[in-house]
């Protein structure tokens, strides 16, 4: 005889069906009035169910339901908060952003890089790659007291043109003395859209889509 616990379980556990449970559980009581009357009229005379168990059986139940209600109420909050989210972000739609991570846009033939000031380390080599992690440019820049803007014109090293679109770029520090140094850098690029997919909110820089986390300021 299957318990009102585990049917309970067996229609709240694939993460796809919680839609339908909310519907058969959660908002038809008289689902559950049918599965108490059927798992009563089922029982043993002879060893009926222990009220106890019964008990926990109903207690296990309420959370089920009470479970698949947070559920449906969670997934519309998060959805209000993405609609707000895109709202808000729409605002930075054709200004200058500046990006945290290895993520560099290349848009219009044109790409920055923002260096910090001159430290320990005294000047950067900044190496732009493909998706493979084949160097595609290499340049040395010296730091000053300011920050320092170094701009790819999307060309190779040995100048070929490339299209438009999302490389990585890696920041290397030197030292006076020539020795590699851990230095941090920023992306700079121009926001072209919003865009929400698979329920993440993404800044778009052409065809390059990053997430909002990746935002450290806006110019």
């Amino acid at each position: 005889m299957t318990s009102i616990a585990s049917a309970a379980a067996t229609a709240s556990t694939p993460a796809s069906s919680t839609a339908a449970a909310s519907t058969a559980i959660g908002g038809d009581f008289n689902t559950f009035l049918k599965m108490l009357t059927t798992q009563l009229q089922n029982q043993d005379p002879t060893n009926a169910m222990d009220p106890t168990e019964m008990t926990n059986q109903l207690v296990s139940f309420a959370q089920v339901e009470q479970q698949i209600s947070m559920n449906t109420n969670l997934t519309s909050l998060i959805s209000l908060q993405q609609t707000q989210a895109l709202t808000t972000a729409d605002t930075l739609v054709g200004k200058t952003v500046e990006l945290s991570g290895t993520t560099l846009p290349l848009q219009g033939g044109s790409a920055q890089v923002k260096l910090p000031v001159a430290g320990t380390a005294t000047a950067a080599q900044v190496q732009v790659v493909d998706n493979n992690g084949t160097a595609l440019r290499t340049q040395v820049i010296q730091l000053g007291k300011a920050p320092t803007t170094w701009t790819w014109d999307g060309t190779t090293d040995a100048g070929t043109q490339l299209p438009d679109g999302a490389y990585t770029y890696n920041v290397t520090g030197i030292g006076p003395s020539g020795a590699a140094l851990p230095l941090t850098a920023t992306a700079l690029a121009t926001a072209t859209g919003v865009q929400r997919q698979n329920s993440v909110l993404n800044l778009m820089f052409g065809t390059t889509g990053l997430g909002m986390d990746k935002v450290v300021s806006v110019d």
